[in-house]
Formats: structure tokens, sequence, C-alpha cells
């Protein structure tokens, strides 16, 4: 065939024309010209970014005869002979068709030999992941010790999977996506030497449908000259891109915007009549909104946008949609997009999104109305209530205290009970030598709690206080009562570590009587009255009055009686 593809004429040569790599292409030249190249290369990264081409143009570059250089000369014999194939110590492998153990075996067995033509020979083994684990075993030693006089690169799509042994062997290098511009930049040179007519404006839809991918880009161009006549127009572009126009995404982005549901279908109709894919469609739509999300952010960076051309429709529709309804116009569509991956009719899903997305945007209105209705009646209501508060009437309160009522009873049903027997019988035998014993070792009973990993009973213990104590129990004094709760119930696990902690400072058992600080105050109140009460009960038998002063006292009073021994 005498006619090749643009990507085949096109192929890069040398290092400055791979596109948009030049953190790959400085670092590979400057190794290159201090002779400190590697002996295994990785190169990884999307198709069609550059990969193999690096690896033949750095293959050229040390067998250059005019070697070390930064570039190739591309017209000594070795440089001639590599770029038309007709040296054999460049040797590249597509690891796809030849993945087995034998195939990487056989290199192993060459590599020893010298090459015949060249200074160096260079293995180039293109999309290496495709090799089996028993060849990726078989490479390693080579890999990691060949001959001096061989390389070995190794390009891939998917690093993932390869071996870490093998990249630990390897000097990687990550290939990125080339940007819109610089494809669109690297398409106008070639459309100048081709002496090609073409539409401002196609380039940048071919580049933005390659994806970052020269490769694709040049394909695709090549495609959309053999479609046009004499000129590459706008319309051929999104043709053979399957791509939808700027105006036509904005006049349906319009009609979403507006709740014109009829509108927008009638659109959607004709685009899909005309062949578009209705993937793609969704794809091309998610971005536009995501673009003008970051267009009304920062309106500055430009840059930044993905498939959009900054003009006066977009401008005008950025600044009437709300950034709140571009983001559920993203969400819906991104919904709808994952769906259509997995049904035979995608179309139907994408009119669903479109429907859907103007009836969440109608009935935002609405809502907003009938708040507004709700704040206006509020507002008459606080008014009237006004005005009766004004002319003498209370409001009414009746209800209040039947509200309240079962709420105090409650509260005091769930409140806890201390033991008030039980408070008593210890205050009876209560001294002040054994409650001096319990505060003297409590700080160390709280110490223990924490050398033991018990923190949560210490905290529950530290705003506690012994208040009285006898031989074999104490009253312990909380401040809060649900602290109370919590230690002094029966068979309670705070309780039992608490007092076998005191058993071994004090020697002896000491039964644990918790009872609130709030209930406290009543108890001994209650206990002293009682007990002075029944010390006077006890006093009366020993000083009994003689009969006979009782009845002169009942007779003549008290104050008329003078009593003498």
């Amino acid at each position: 065939m005498s006619y090749q593809a643009l990507y085949r004429v096109f192929r890069p040569q040398i290092f400055e024309d791979v596109v948009g790599q030049e953190h790959i292409t400085k670092t590979l030249q400057n190794a290159l010209l201090q002779k400190k190249f590697s002996h295994a290369y990785l190169f990884s990264g999307p198709r069609g970014t550059g990969k193999t081409s690096a690896a033949k143009i750095f293959a050229k570059a040390v067998n250059c005869e005019r070697a070390p250089v930064g570039e190739p000369c591309n017209e000594c014999s070795s440089c001639l002979g590599i770029t038309n194939g007709s040296i054999q110590d460049v040797i590249e492998i597509d690891a796809a068709s030849n993945n087995g153990v034998d195939e990487i075996r056989d290199i192993r067995d060459k590599v020893k030999f010298a090459p015949s033509s060249v200074t160096y020979k260079v293995y180039i083994i293109d999309e290496v992941h495709m090799l089996s684990i028993g060849a990726f075993n078989a490479l390693l030693k080579t890999l990691e010790e060949p001959p001096e006089h061989c390389l070995f690169i190794l390009a891939t799509t998917e690093p993932h999977k390869i071996p870490l042994t093998i990249i630990s062997r390897c000097q990687r290098f990550d290939f990125k996506r080339i940007t819109t511009e610089a494809i669109s930049v690297r398409m106008q040179r070639i459309v100048h030497e081709e002496q090609l007519s073409v539409e401002d404006g196609a380039l940048e839809i071919i580049a933005s449908a390659a994806d970052g991918g020269m490769r694709d880009a040049l394909s695709l161009l090549d495609q959309a000259i053999s479609y046009s006549n004499e000129m590459l127009t706008v319309d051929d572009a999104l043709l053979i891109t399957g791509s939808v126009s700027q105006t036509h995404i904005g006049n349906l982005t319009r009609f979403l915007y507006e709740q014109n549901v009829s509108e927008a279908l009638k659109t959607l109709n004709e685009l899909l009549q005309q062949g578009k894919d209705p993937s793609k469609l969704a794809e091309d739509m998610i971005f536009y909104f995501r673009d003008m999300l970051l267009y009304q952010s920062a309106p500055d960076l430009e840059g930044v946008l993905e498939k959009v051309k900054v003009d006066e429709a977009f401008n005008e529709l950025s600044e009437r949609i709300p950034s709140r309804q571009l983001y559920e116009m993203i969400e819906v569509l991104n919904s709808s997009h994952q769906e259509m991956k997995w049904t035979n009719h995608p179309r139907v899903f994408f009119e669903v999104a479109v429907v859907k997305i103007c009836q969440s945007a109608s009935q935002e209105p609405a809502n907003n109305q009938e708040l507004k209705t709700l704040i206006n009646k509020l507002t008459q209501l606080e008014n009237e209530l006004k005005r009766l508060k004004s002319s003498g009437i209370p409001a009414s309160s009746g209800d209040q205290p039947k509200k309240e009522a079962p709420r105090q009873q409650r509260s005091k049903k769930n409140s806890f009970k201390s033991p008030v027997g039980r408070i008593h019988e210890i205050l009876k035998e209560a001294t002040r030598n054994d409650l001096e014993k319990i505060k003297k070792v409590w700080g160390e009973l709280l110490a223990e709690l924490n050398r033991q990993n018990k923190r949560s009973h210490a905290a529950l213990l530290k705003d506690t206080e012994p208040a009285a104590a006898s031989t074999s129990a104490f009253v312990l004094k909380f401040t809060y009562e649900i602290h109370c709760q919590m230690v002094a119930e029966n068979r309670n696990q705070i309780r039992t570590d608490l007092e076998q902690i005191l058993e071994s400072l004090l020697g002896h058992q000491m039964d644990l009587v918790g009872v609130p600080d709030s209930q406290w105050g009543k108890i001994r109140g209650d206990f002293l009255a009682d007990h002075q009460q029944e010390d006077t009960d006890q006093a009366r038998p020993a000083n009994e009055e003689d009969p006979l002063i009782s009845e002169a006292k009942k007779l003549v009073g008290p104050d008329l009686i003078e009593i003498k021994d």
C-alpha cells in the first residue's frame, strides 16, 4: 500500500515530538548525555501516549554513532537502520502473542550474545502485563543482571498486573494523558504539513474525543479527512466522533432549566435520530455541567474546562442556573449513565432522566410557594395573638399543670430510693474513728482502681465522700444520683470491686451503702431527731417525780410550788 495512516507517518522520531511527556523525555535525555542510563525501564500509561515511540527513540539514541546525544540524529546508519527495522539488535516483542515461558527462555538464551551492528542490544517488550507467571519468573534473573551490552524496555497499559519483583528491577516512568490543547497543537502542525483545510473548532472536537491519546486523535483525524471533501468542517468532526455540538447541549440544558419537557424531549429525539449514542451524549452533558460548575467557581481558570469553549450562550446559562441545580442534574444523569451500560434500551433511561430533572426543578417553586404560604399564616396567627393579649384576654394555660403532673410523678417514681433503715443502723454504731480509717485509705482505693485498668469505676467514685462508718459498713455520699444508683445496686461489679479492694486495705470486710447528696441531709436529720427523742424517753424513769408532787402540781400549778430536799 502506498498510503500510510497519519499516526504511522507522523510517529515521533525524536523526544521533542513526544507530546505531553516532558517530565519523562527530559529525564531520559539527561541520562543519555551523562551516560547514566539504566539496564531496564518500565514505561506505563494509557494507550496512545507515546510509550513505544519513546522506547524506540531511546534505542536509537543509545546506539547513535554520535553518542552521547540527547536526541538521535536520524542520519547515521544506526538510526536509519533502527527506524526502518533492518537492524536485528533492536528487538520489539508483543507480549500479548508471545507470553509463554518458551519465548522468554529464548530471549534469555540469546541475550548473552553481543550485538552485531550497534553498541547495545535493546529488547522492547510491549504489553508486558500479558506475560504468564512462569514467563515473569523466567525473566527475573536476566532482568536483574543482564549483560552490559543489553537493555530492556517494558511497556504496559496496566502496571498493577506486573509482579512487584519485576517492577523493583526497573526504572519506572508513568506516561500521563495528553491534554486536549497539546493534542490540538500537534494536529495543527500535521494539518499544516499535509496542506489540509480545516474549519476552526474541528480539531478541538477531535482532540476532546481522543480522551488523552495522540494515536486515537490521529486516527479520528484520518477518518474525518477521508469523510470530508475539500475542508474538514465542525459538522464532519462531530459526525465522525459521535459528539454533540456545544450549541445543541446548551439548548438542551436551557430546556431542562426552564422545565420545558416537550422541547427537551424533542431536542433529544433529534440528536438520537442523527445517530448520536445516548451513553456518549449523557457523558458529554455531564462534562458540560461539570465545566459550568467549575466556571461558576473560578471563571479565570478556563484551562481546567474539559469539553466547553466559553462563549456568550455558555456565559448566559452559567449566570442563570444555580450551582445546586447543577449538582442535581449531574447526579441524575450519572445514575442514568450507569444504568445505560446494562440495558438494550439506553434511550429510555435518558428520556426518564430528562423528565426527572424537569419535574424536580418544577417542584421546587411549588415547595417554595407552600413555604411562603405557611409563613404568612404563622405571621397572621402571631398578630392575632398579640391583639387578643392587648385586649386583656390571657392566653389559656389550663393544660399545662395536667401535662406537668404526670412528668413529676414519673420522675419521682424513677428516682433512686435510699435504704433509710440500713443507713440508720449504720449511724447507730457509727464512730469518728471508723470514718477516719475509711477516708485515710480512700485515695489508695481510687489509685488501685486505676492500676487495675478500671478507670471508669474510678471516674464514678471521683465525686464521692464517705459520710459515716461503723466497724462493718459505711455510708458513701454521691454528688450525682445516677452515679449512686449505678454503684449501690446489689450484685454490681463496680460495688464488688470496690468492697474487695477496701477489704484488702483495711483487713476486714466493709459493706457499702450509697446515698445521694440531695437525700443525705434529710436522712441524717431524721435520724438525729429520732435519736434525741429516744434518749429523752429513756431518761424519764430514772428521774420520775414523787406522786405527791405531781398531784400538787396538778392542783395549784408548778409556779406556786417550791420543792426542797
